[in-house]
C-alpha cells in the first residue's frame, strides 16, 4: 500500500487526477491519531476511519461492486454515512447520495435509475421504505431493522480492498436534483470534475488545522465541497444531523471551529438568536455560502459580527463555472455573487443567443474543466442544459438570470423559470422582494406568478414578519405597490409563518403557488 501512495504522490505533484481515498489514506499513515471525524460524542481517528473504509470497500468488493457499479446513501449525517461515501470510492464505484426527504416512489425510482446494487439506509428511510419493491440490497446505518446490519455485512477488521485504479473519465458520484420542478435528475460527476476540490493545498485553508462544521446534509453538493477537501486536507469534519442554530453555535465554540458551510436562512437564524455575542466563535477563519440568494445586508451582518472571513460560491451541481465573492475583500460588492473563478468561463447571453454586453441582463451560462458528464439516463434532458457558443465551445445553461457590472461582477436578477409575465411584461420577483424587505415588518419575503384572465400572469407575495410586529397585508400590498411600477403591481400578500424550503435553504416557490392555488 505504502507503495501505491508513494505512486499517488508523484502523480499528485505532476498534475494527474487522485481521489479523496487516497488522500486519507496518506493522513492515516503520517497523522494516524488527529481526528478526522466528529458526530455527537462518537470520533474517529484517521487510522480508524481508514481501517473501516479498508472493511467497507473489501466487502463491497466481495458482493462484486467495483467500477462502473454504484452505491446508494440515504439517511442523516453520521460517522458511518461518511465511512460508505468515501468506502464507496475506495472500492471504485461511484456514489450516490439520496434525499431522505423523498417520497418513497422517488427513492425507488432514483435507486432504479442509478442501478445501485446497494443501499445505506438508517431507521428512518428503512421506516420509509417499508413496503416498497426495491432492487438494491439494504444495509442499515445503526439500528435499521428490517435491513442487514452493517455490523453483520462487513468482513471481519483487518480486511483491505484491491487499490483500483483511478480513471479521471470515471462517475464519482450521481447527485440528483432537489425535484422541486419536477422528478429528480441524477447528476454525474466524474472523477476529474470532483478532483479540484481534493488538492493537496487549499487556499481557504483547509489543511490540518481545519476544523469543519457541516450542518447541512450529506447529500447535497453544497456539503460535499466542504466534507471533500476537509478530508483531503488533513482537518476534521464535525457533523451536524441536524441543524440548530444555538446547537451550531455551541459545537463551533466546543470544537473551536475554523470553517463552515451555510446557506442563508442558517446564518440568518444564528445571527437572529439573542445571545448571539456570547458565543467564542474567535477561532473561525473562513465561513462560506451556497446554493441559495445571499441578501448584501445579511452579508453585511456576518462580516461585522461574526470573526473570520466570509466566501460566497456561486455555481449549479451540474458544474459549468462558478463565481467566487470574497466578501471580507469586496464590501463594496455584497450586493453581487462575485467573479468568474479563475479557468471558469461565466457569460450572460441575450435571448437571441448573443453574449450581452456589460449591464445587459440575460441568462447565465458556463463552461470550465467542472462540467457534469450528463444526466444520467437522460440524454434528451442533458442537451436542454448545453448550450453552444458560435465557436462550438459547450456551455452548461443555469437557468439564472443576471448582469454583469464594468469590473465583472454578477449580479443576480432572478430565476429564467421564475420570470413573470403579466401584460407582456417581464417582471423580476427579486426586484419586487426588494421592495417588499424594505418595510420594517418584513423579514423575508416571495413573490410567485399565478395564472391571471386580465394579464396573463399576475405577481402576489408572500411574506413572514420580523417578531413582534404586525402589519395588515391589504396595508403592506398598498405600500409596496405606491413605490413599484405600474406593471410590477402585486395583485395579492399573504403574511405567513414562514416560507417552505428545501433542505438547504431554498425558497419553493411551486409549493407557493399551489397554497396560493388551494386558497
Amino acid at each position: 500500500m505504502d507503495t501505491d501512495l508513494n505512486a499517488d504522490i508523484a502523480a499528485y505533484a505532476a498534475g494527474r487526477v487522485g481521489s479523496v481515498d487516497r488522500f486519507v489514506a496518506l493522513h492515516a499513515r503520517a497523522r494516524p491519531d488527529h481526528v478526522a471525524l466528529i458526530c455527537g460524542d462518537a470520533c474517529l481517528t484517521y487510522a480508524a476511519f481508514d481501517a473501516r473504509i479498508d472493511r467497507v470497500a473489501a466487502s463491497l468488493q466481495r458482493d462484486r461492486v467495483g467500477p462502473g457499479a454504484v452505491v446508494a446513501i440515504c439517511a442523516a449525517s453520521t460517522i458511518d454515512y461518511a465511512v460508505v461515501f468515501v468506502a464507496t470510492v475506495r472500492a471504485g464505484a461511484a456514489v450516490a447520495p439520496l434525499s431522505p426527504s423523498a417520497t418513497p416512489a422517488q427513492l425507488a425510482a432514483m435507486i432504479a435509475d442509478c442501478g445501485a446494487t446497494h443501499l445505506f439506509a438508517d431507521a428512518a428511510t428503512a421506516t420509509l421504505l417499508a413496503g416498497t419493491t426495491i432492487a438494491a440490497r439494504i444495509i442499515g446505518i445503526g439500528d435499521a431493522p428490517p435491513c442487514t446490519p452493517i455490523e453483520a455485512w462487513l468482513l471481519p477488521a483487518g480486511a483491505a480492498p484491491t487499490l483500483v485504479p483511478v480513471d479521471p473519465a470515471a462517475a464519482f458520484n450521481i447527485i440528483y436534483s432537489s425535484g422541486t420542478t419536477g422528478t429528480p435528475k441524477g447528476i454525474v460527476q466524474s472523477v476529474a470534475m470532483r478532483w479540484p476540490h481534493n488538492h493537496l493545498t487549499d487556499p481557504p485553508g483547509h489543511g490540518p488545522a481545519a476544523v469543519t462544521i457541516l450542518s447541512t446534509p450529506l447529500y447535497s453538493n453544497t456539503t460535499l465541497v466542504s466534507f471533500l477537501p476537509t478530508l483531503a486536507g488533513g482537518g476534521t469534519v464535525v457533523l451536524m444531523p441536524k441543524f440548530d442554530a444555538r446547537g451550531f453555535l455551541q459545537l463551533s465554540q466546543r470544537h473551536r471551529a475554523t470553517h463552515a458551510m451555510l446557506v442563508p436562512v442558517q446564518y440568518r437564524r444564528i445571527l437572529a438568536l439573542a445571545d448571539f455575542d456570547a458565543f467564542d466563535l474567535s477561532s473561525f477563519a473562513m465561513k462560506y455560502a451556497t446554493s441559495a440568494p445571499f441578501a448584501a445586508e445579511l452579508k453585511a451582518e456576518v462580516l461585522r459580527r461574526w470573526p473570520g472571513g466570509l466566501i460566497e460560491y456561486y455555481g449549479m451541481t451540474e458544474g459549468g463555472g462558478s463565481c467566487v465573492l470574497v466578501a471580507h475583500d469586496h464590501p463594496d460588492k455584497l450586493a453581487t455573487v462575485g467573479k468568474p473563478i479563475p479557468g471558469h468561463d461565466l457569460r450572460v447571453i441575450t435571448a437571441d443567443g448573443e453574449f450581452a454586453e456589460p449591464g445587459v441582463a440575460g441568462e447565465v451560462v458556463g463552461r470550465s474543466a467542472a462540467m457534469m458528464t450528463g444526466y444520467h439516463n437522460a440524454p434528451a434532458k442533458t442537451a436542454e442544459a448545453e448550450w453552444f457558443s458560435a465557436a462550438g465551445d459547450r456551455y452548461i445553461r443555469t437557468g439564472d438570470i443576471a448582469r454583469v457590472d464594468a469590473d465583472g461582477f454578477f449580479t443576480l436578477i432572478g430565476r429564467a423559470k421564475d420570470m413573470i409575465i403579466s401584460g407582456g411584461f417581464n417582471l423580476y420577483p427579486v426586484d419586487l422582494e426588494a421592495v417588499l424587505k424594505d418595510h420594517v415588518s418584513v423579514d423575508e419575503a416571495a413573490v410567485v406568478g399565478v395564472p391571471s384572465t386580465e394579464w396573463g400572469e399576475t405577481p402576489v407575495a408572500f411574506v413572514t414578519l420580523h417578531p413582534g410586529e404586525a402589519v395588515d397585508a391589504d396595508e403592506l400590498r398598498s405600500w409596496a405597490n405606491a413605490r413599484l411600477g405600474k406593471m410590477q403591481r402585486i395583485s395579492a400578500v399573504r403574511i405567513v409563518p414562514e416560507l417552505p424550503r428545501s433542505a438547504i435553504g431554498k425558497v419553493l416557490k411551486r409549493e407557493l403557488q399551489a397554497i396560493f392555488a388551494a386558497t
